[in-house]
């Protein structure tokens, strides 16, 4: 996420380093690589703009303290800047009302909003234990109906159902009272969507809310449509009263011009952010930590909050207690971290919202995808119980019948069963808890290929 922005911004910002003092002069430089920047990223010119206009009138003249360099102080500005642009803090949902609260969504179609209606349920159920009930008054596109049918019944909440032959208004005035005779939590209304902007969406989506009173209006958007994000929440805006915006998408997008101009435009904060396909694929959108991401200096919190959320902390302890006891790591287990990688969204995923990486270590890690992680899984699994556990079995003939049945080739094969010896000897130095031999073993894995003790297949 935002790759091509932190590259541009992270070699800009190193101009500045060695400076006894932030000048105009000196600064003029890295602020116009900074605007050139941010408009590659499809950021709108008048954000761009303004943000500059504050970072050089922070930034001019500005003394280093004794504890910081002057590129210190000046990405410093940089942040805060980048972080005031989208807001200067996660601003929740409003469940603060007579039940149910009502969330009513908008936007064009395709930008996901019924994907969304279903990852925010679930992360209601999951998170702030809320019953949930969902509706679609989407009586237009095909399926549509059946699509948030079928969603619902994945993260199990409540769906009202819904048929195309009904006007929109009957079915929110039927799902609501519906809501309110369940005593649900929250309701959510997927409401229609269009490739354009039409008077027509307008004035259907204005009588719904009218009717709806929702607590929260929000506006679903594709991110990857850059600077068009903007414009058409700022549509959307002039027209409905909206909360707030929901970012889909944000883990394809490399640009991060959304992102940078969907606050500053509409006036309205960004609350979550959708970041890949599965079902708990949603973030809160936390400006401080994306000004992190941005600039190369990570996202912790994050990956903190990643690992209580889908970590699986019984097969943690398991492998933690086998391994103080001295037993072998062996394929079975190796095949459990892979499992636990793929929950946490991948290497990259997790690479991302590390501090401190450099270059060649992104560059590394981008090679490394789902993909690579099934592929090993696959090899795994096509193994006997006994050669998971004793790996030192596998000869020629047991090689060639393990990567026909997986799909692979030898070296494919050679590369795990050689990356395994290697996750062997740093679970070894873990022996007895000794963290301090486990963290020199972690910093043995640099000679992995690529960093992090992934093989690339």
């Amino acid at each position: 996420m935002f790759e091509n922005l932190t590259d541009r911004l992270s070699q800009t910002l190193r101009a500045v380093t060695g400076k006894a003092k932030l000048t105009e002069e000196n600064i003029q430089e890295s602020l116009r690589e900074v605007r050139r920047a941010l408009l590659e990223a499809d950021v709108a010119l008048p954000v761009v703009q303004e943000f500059t206009d504050k970072v050089k009138f922070r930034a001019v003249g500005t003394e280093v303290s004794k504890s910081l360099t002057p590129g210190q102080a000046f990405i410093k500005i940089v942040q805060a800047e980048l972080q005031a642009l989208m807001g200067e803090a996660n601003e929740a949902l409003d469940l603060k009302t007579t039940p149910p609260a009502i969330m009513l969504m908008a936007g064009l179609q395709g930008a996901g909003k019924t994907t969304s209606v279903a990852k925010l349920a679930y992360w209601l159920k999951n998170t702030q234990k809320k019953s949930v009930m969902v509706v679609s008054a989407d009586v237009y596109r095909p399926a549509a109906i059946q699509q948030l049918e079928t969603l619902a019944g994945e993260v199990d909440v409540l769906f009202f159902p819904s048929d195309p032959s009904q006007k929109p208004e009957q079915i929110v005035k039927g799902a609501i009272a519906e809501a309110k005779k369940q005593f649900v939590d929250v309701l959510f209304i997927d409401t229609a969507g269009r490739l354009a902007i039409d008077e027509e969406m307008m004035t259907e989506i204005k009588g719904l809310h009218a009717i709806a009173n929702p607590v929260e209006t929000l506006f679903v958007v594709d991110s990857m449509t850059g600077q068009d994000a903007a414009n058409t929440a700022k549509a959307f805006n002039d027209a409905l009263p909206l909360t707030g915006v929901i970012l889909t998408k944000a883990d394809g997008d490399a640009r991060g011009g959304a992102a940078l101009s969907v606050r500053q435009i509409t006036g309205k904060p960004i609350k979550f952010m959708g970041v890949g396909e599965k079902i708990d694929g949603l973030e809160a959108f936390h400006p401080d930590r994306i000004a992190s991401r941005i600039l190369g200096m990570g996202d912790v919190l994050s990956l903190i909050e990643d690992v209580e959320k889908k970590v699986d902390k019984q097969k943690a302890e398991k492998l933690a207690r086998k391994i103080k006891r001295g037993q072998r790591f062996d394929l079975e287990d190796f095949r459990e971290q892979l499992q636990q990688m793929k929950n946490m969204g991948g290497m990259s995923n997790m690479l991302d919202k590390l501090p401190g990486l450099s270059d060649a270590q992104k560059a590394a890690a981008g090679m490394v995808d789902d993909k690579t992680f099934s592929r090993m899984e696959a090899i795994i699994n096509s193994m006997t119980a006994k050669e998971r556990h004793r790996p030192e079995l596998l000869n020629g003939s047991r090689k060639r019948r393990i990567t026909v049945g997986s799909g692979t080739s030898i070296q494919d094969l050679n590369r795990l069963l050689k990356q395994h010896k290697q996750m062997q000897r740093m679970m070894k130095k873990m022996k007895g808890g000794k963290m301090a031999n486990m963290m020199r073993g972690l910093g043995g894995m640099g000679g992995m290929n690529p960093p992090g003790g992934f093989p690339r297949m």
